[in-house]
Parts: C-alpha cells; sequence; structure tokens
C-alpha cells in the first residue's frame, strides 16, 4: 500500500501557514478567555496542522462531529 501527496503549486504548504495562523490566533483567545473554542469543519489534514500547532502551545485539543464535518475544539491546558 502505497499514498500519493500532490501539493500543486504550493497550495498545501500555503494552507499550512493560513491554518497556523488561524490556530495561534484561537489559541490566544483561549488563553485570555478560559474557555474551549471550536473551529469550523477541517479535513484529517488540516485538523493535524492544528492539533500540532495547540500541542506546541501547551493547550489541548480533540477532534470532534463525524466526517465530513469533523472540527478541532481548543481547550484550556
Amino acid at each position: 500500500r502505497s499514498r500519493l501527496m500532490l501539493d500543486v503549486a504550493g497550495y498545501r504548504a500555503e494552507r499550512r501557514a493560513e491554518l497556523t495562523v488561524i490556530a495561534n490566533e484561537t489559541i490566544e483567545r483561549v488563553k485570555e478567555s478560559g474557555e474551549k473554542v471550536a473551529l469550523d469543519p477541517m479535513n484529517a489534514f488540516e485538523r493535524k496542522v492544528v492539533h500540532d500547532a495547540v500541542k506546541a502551545a501547551g493547550l489541548s485539543s480533540n477532534s470532534a462531529g463525524v466526517e465530513p464535518n469533523r472540527y478541532v475544539v481548543i481547550e484550556p491546558a
């Protein structure tokens, strides 16, 4: 079994950068308010990017919902 990942015209790299900004802004909101925040539905690649950013910031996150409407919930540590 093999996996093929395509990155046409740098889309994945650009999307990763966008998601990192969204995650960091949301992380700051969670830190300031102390309350959890749910993001819009995302695919698995996008959720993974957000989970990694949240973990690096020392907070916790989980995925909720059912495909294709799974989303990330960011919570205080």
